[in-house]
């Protein structure tokens, strides 16, 4: 009796021993494939975070306005490499409307200022005036154009007006500008601002041509006055016939 017993005892214990193995190894299986996708959805959520999408930075878009303005002409160049400004072999970039030397030479951007269209393109330039100051008894006024490139402003042209010729007003209008400034009889003292000067200007390539200038005789601190005299460039169609009016008695 005791011999049948013991084999079956040991079949017993070998079975459970079987059962308890396969259960553990089951078990230890199951915990690992959920370690392995925890694990794989952790990695996969580190390398989101590690890294991110790249994306490329939008750049400011430049303005493409229909017309400048004439505060863009503030922080804008004076002169350009084809139309030097005052014998300066590179432009000048004013700064809130200034720009100054070491040598205590300075330019400055004066208030009168007109916007419209000079080439035909159908975009609005801008014409100015900018003023140099050396330093002496001298103020050196020059009339500058801008053209409107892709809403930039580009030097294109300039006209010299002379030694303290303050402007008093700027515009455009058909393409067109017209200007008014304070100057003098020719060999007239420097101090003498004696004629008020109409002038109207073209935008042709890289200049500035002049299509008719008419003066007034400066009487009195309000700029009233006779006409004194008016001329035409030679080369302009629009040339009327000169003539002088007579002085009111």
């Amino acid at each position: 009796m005791r011999r049948k017993l013991i084999p079956v005892v040991a079949l017993s214990m070998a079975c459970l021993l079987a059962f308890t193995t396969a259960c553990s190894t089951g078990s230890r299986k199951k915990r690992n494939r959920s370690a392995d996708r925890t694990a794989g959805t952790a990695a996969k959520r580190d390398d989101v975070d590690a890294t991110p999408a790249t994306t490329r930075a939008t750049p400011t878009p430049r303005r493409t306005g229909d017309q400048l303005t004439c505060l863009e002409l503030r922080d804008t160049r004076i002169g350009s490499r084809k139309v030097r400004y005052r014998g300066y072999a590179a432009p000048l970039r004013l700064s809130n409307g200034r720009w100054a030397d070491r040598d205590g030479t300075t330019v400055e951007l004066q208030r009168p200022c007109g916007i419209g269209d000079l080439d035909g393109d159908g975009a609005g330039d801008a014409i100015g005036v900018v003023m140099l100051d050396g330093g002496g008894t001298g103020r050196f006024f020059t009339l500058a154009a801008w053209r409107n490139v892709r809403g930039e402003p580009d030097y294109q042209a300039q006209v010299d007006l002379g030694d303290r010729t303050p402007v008093e007003s700027v515009s455009v209008r058909d393409g067109r500008a017209t200007v008014v400034y304070l100057t003098r009889p020719a060999g007239g003292p420097m101090a003498e601002l004696s004629i008020r000067r109409t002038v109207v200007y073209q935008l042709r390539g890289a200049a500035l041509a002049e299509l008719s200038h008419t003066d007034a005789r400066v009487t009195d601190a309000s700029g009233g006055g006779d006409t004194a005299d008016s001329g035409t460039a030679p080369d302009s169609p629009d040339s009327p016939t000169r003539k002088r009016r007579p002085r009111s008695r």
